[in-house]
């Protein structure tokens, strides 16, 4: 009895093949499944009402600051997410669609030398699953922004950034197109 070498390696492809289809599917699946929520907050004054609350932004140098419990600008809003390098290390740029620009200029343009605390909550490998969150960045209001983009330097790493922007992208893709978003 013989046994071809082709005949071989044909079953030897034909079982290889589904494996690596699989295992490429079930990655983009993953991919496919990772969200992020962000929500972006003015700095404010305390309310004896309870409207306010206190926060820490930063872990390195923490900043203290007083918010607004209630967002103004939520992932609902983001059209595009993007990680760009800057000088020093990379930022996260946060394209709005047309309600979250005319909120994020009507809010800028209001509040001048205030902040903006930028909350994140996004999933961490290998769990999947959305983290408790943290307070990403409070970049100071200097002029009004018309343009619809926010770009800030967050605190977190660049594999986290790259998430961020990941899980952004799915919600806005998932918004856009009317489909419901399940955290």
């Amino acid at each position: 009895m013989k046994i071809s070498g082709a005949r071989f390696n044909l079953y030897l492809c034909a079982a290889f093949v589904p494996a690596l289809v699989c295992g490429c599917k079930t990655e983009e699946k993953m991919r496919e499944k990772a969200l992020t929520s962000i929500r972006v907050h003015v700095e404010t004054n305390r309310d004896p009402m309870g409207r306010s609350k206190e926060i820490t932004v930063g872990r390195d140098n923490p900043v203290k600051l007083t918010v607004d419990k209630n967002p103004f600008l939520t992932e609902a809003q983001v059209k595009e997410a993007k990680v760009a390098d800057v000088v020093g290390g990379f930022a996260l740029e946060v394209q709005l669609d047309h309600e979250g620009t005319m909120l994020l200029e009507q809010y800028t343009r209001s509040y001048p030398g205030r902040h903006l605390a930028i909350f994140c909550q996004f999933c961490t490998p290998p769990e999947e699953k959305l983290n408790e969150g943290r307070w990403l960045a409070a970049p100071k209001i200097v002029a009004h922004i018309a343009d619809g983009r926010l770009a800030f330097t967050p605190d977190a790493t660049r594999e986290e950034a790259d998430q961020i922007v990941l899980g952004l992208n799915n919600v806005a893709k998932r918004v856009q197109l009317g489909k419901p978003v399940r955290w």
